[in-house]
């Protein structure tokens, strides 16, 4: 599952797979840092519960072996491939800013899931 699938579907047990053991998640909008599975599924349901909406941004990935650096609009994310082939969020920091078009907080960020070991998507290898 991608991060934007985890986030629409508010589903908890999904997106605490995106993230590493002890990854870190900051997020704008007055949220404070999260750290770890629990904290950062907390973090995503007062996200989900003041309607903050995610829109992929993506702009630039930078990969090194099983590390890439993806570059968004409003997100910076460090992610790391781990033994199993899968990439998962390390650090992930998130720009939450309220939209014109309708006033609910919009993230934007780069999606980045893939289960099958291939590269990092959008990669510019």
């Amino acid at each position: 599952m991608l991060l934007e699938d985890a986030f629409v579907l508010r589903d908890h047990e999904a997106l605490a797979q995106l993230f590493e053991a002890g990854a870190v998640l900051v997020a704008g909008g007055g949220l404070a840092e999260a750290r770890g599975e629990e904290e950062i599924v907390r973090a995503a349901t007062q996200m989900w519960d003041r309607a903050r909406m995610y829109l992929p941004d993506p702009q630039r990935v930078l990969q090194v072996r099983d590390t890439a650096l993806v570059l968004g609009g409003h997100a910076v994310n460090v992610v790391h491939r781990g033994h199993d082939g899968s990439w998962r969020y390390a650090v992930s920091f998130l720009d939450v800013y309220e939209s014109k078009e309708n006033g609910h907080g919009v993230w934007t960020n780069r999606l980045l899931s893939r289960r099958d070991g291939g590269s990092v998507p959008g990669s510019h290898r």
